[in-house]
């Protein structure tokens, strides 16, 4: 642009000179000097107008490139952008799916509480229905009672006035046979009656002595009666599908070539395995399964769901084992406290400290002689909230005594003592009431039972373990058994045969009757019992018969 400037002064330079200068020769040639400067001019003037639209052509490129790379730059980040919001909704949706779920989870696990204490406020509702009808045929039984009472009562005073007019002839009658006495026997009258009064007293404490085991037998039949009713009431009212389960943890393989894996390259997923869990592998000849052997039923349980997922996941090895272990073992922990607080809701009972409901839910994975213990106290406390219910006790307070009589079992694996012991101790830490503790302590006769819900507890877990399929024990613990019951009996002096029959709950004993008498025999069943007690580990009670029989025989020729 600056030379195209110059061209043009430089012309209008020449007009100017053009004007000053006269001649025609010097304008012919001003003329042609112009003409060639106009040439020139005109020749630059292309020159710079084409470099001009080169320049522009060469920006013009450069801006389109510009503005396609920052198109381009522009499309990769929405791209990116769109990709990124795509992405955080995917995240978004997955975290609200997962939140559904969950809400869908606590839901379900809600309805299944309503449910289950729909079922116990049914079964309440007809508990307090019953209640209210033995509550009245117990009113009406009173009503009848108090009218027998007033019949009673009346035809006493009868008698007491027939006896007050009976007493004024015996005084009569008394003093003048006193009289003929101390005519004819020669005693003074204080000696007669000292001889008198003796003889009556004699014959009254005969007669007291008569009366008062005729009444002590009533009354024994009485109670006997009355508890055997209660008994037969409070079990129909209980129904339980609940039988013994078995100790032995077995584990279904796909295929024999899986012991393999499970054992590892020299042992070393077996070993990894029984140190993670702390149970006992056993992989033998039995085809398609091995076992697992542990004395503690929580290891057992881990032990075995952990092996379970390993086979189906078909990845094991020692990483993995203890992954998967630990995995199992958390879920276990939460299935405990699940576990007791559904029992704790299914009861009705509350205010229970966290540690009692850990330890109640353990019970899930424990047993005694092959009953469930978990199983076992619920039951317990259901049949000593209904005996509470018949003797007007106080059923809440029996119920809960009940479920946690058997507490010990829990830890007394770890604790020395006996669980009875251990169960009291870890009750009375955390603060339930005495008679809980108290029948926790006493329901093995440890120590003496000092409340009534202590005995109805005791008598609960009685008849929960004694209730047919509730228990076993392995068929050569039970051969052992009989065989010691038959062999402390026959060991006695004067026995002739031993039998234990009802599985070992009642041993029947024939006695030689030349050698034992109807007394002895009694004291032997006192002490073939206090034997067995000292010598025989049993669940329930066992009863001792004793049998004395006499034969007399004859011939007749």
């Amino acid at each position: 642009m600056e030379q195209l400037m110059i061209v043009i002064l430089s012309i209008i330079a020449g007009v100017g000179a053009g004007f000053v200068v006269g001649t025609k020769k010097e304008k012919a040639e001003i003329e042609r000097i112009r003409e060639q400067i106009r040439e020139e001019a005109k020749e630059e003037a292309e020159r710079v107008i084409r470099r001009a639209r080169e320049e522009a052509e060469d920006l013009k490129r450069k801006a389109d490139s510009i503005l396609k790379e920052a198109q381009e730059k522009v499309e990769e980040i929405r791209r990116e952008a769109l990709l990124h919001a795509k992405e955080k909704v995917q995240l978004e949706k997955e975290r609200i799916d997962e939140e559904l779920r969950e809400k869908r989870r606590e839901l379900q696990e809600f309805e299944k509480r309503l449910l289950k204490r729909e079922e116990f406020l049914d079964k309440r509702e007809i508990s307090l229905d019953k209640r209210e009808e033995n509550l009245d045929k117990r009113a009406e039984f009173l009503e009848r009672i108090e009218k027998e009472l007033e019949a009673k009562k009346q035809e006493l005073q009868k008698l007491e006035a027939e006896l007050s007019e009976k007493e004024l002839e015996l005084a009569r009658l008394i003093e003048g046979e006193l009289k003929k006495l101390e005519e004819i026997s020669g005693m003074t009258k204080e000696e007669a009656e000292e001889e008198l009064l003796r003889r009556m007293e004699d014959e009254i404490k005969s007669e007291l002595a008569a009366r008062y085991k005729k009444m002590e037998e009533e009354f024994e039949f009485m109670a006997e009666r009355r508890a055997r009713r209660i008994l037969s009431t409070t079990i129909q009212r209980l129904a339980t599908e609940h039988v013994a389960e078995t100790t032995v943890a077995v584990v279904d393989l796909p295929n024999n070539e899986m012991k393999g894996r499970i054992i590892g390259r020299e042992g070393r997923n077996i070993r990894a395995f029984e140190l993670a869990t702390g149970v006992d592998l056993i992989i033998d000849d039995t085809p398609e399964a091995v076992a697992i052997s542990c004395f503690d039923p929580v290891r057992r349980e881990v032990a075995r769901i952990a092996l379970e997922r390993l086979v189906a996941d078909g990845r094991i090895h020692p990483a993995r084992i203890e992954e998967v272990v630990e995995k199992v073992r958390e879920e276990i922990d939460q299935e405990i406290i699940s576990a007791g607080e559904e029992t704790l809701f299914e009861l009705g009972i509350s205010n229970v400290h966290p540690e009692l409901i850990k330890l109640l839910g353990s019970l899930k994975f424990r047993t005694s002689y092959g009953q469930n213990v978990l199983q076992h106290v619920k039951e317990v406390a259901y049949l000593a909230s209904m005996l509470a219910a018949e003797i007007d006790a106080d059923p809440e307070l029996a119920k809960r005594a009940g479920l946690f009589h058997d507490i010990g079992k829990a830890v007394s694996h770890e604790t020395e003592g006996s669980h009875a012991a251990v169960g009291a101790e870890i009750l009375k830490r955390y603060g339930e009431p005495d008679e809980v503790v108290n029948a926790a302590a006493s329901h093995h006769g440890e120590v003496e039972a000092k409340y009534v819900e202590s005995v109805l507890a005791q008598v609960g877990d009685a008849l929960s373990a004694a209730r047919p399929g509730a228990r076993r024990e392995s068929l050569e613990a039970y051969i052992k058994r009989i065989e010691k019951l038959e062999s402390i009996a026959e060991s006695f002096p004067g026995v002739s045969k031993a039998f234990a029959i009802q599985a070992g709950r009642e041993v029947r004993i024939m006695v030689e009757h030349d050698k034992i008498t109807d007394e002895e025999a009694a004291l032997l069943a006192h002490q073939i019992a206090k034997r067995i007690e000292e010598e025989v580990q049993y669940p329930g009670q066992i009863k001792i018969t004793v049998i004395r029989e006499t034969r007399a025989v004859d011939y007749a020729k």
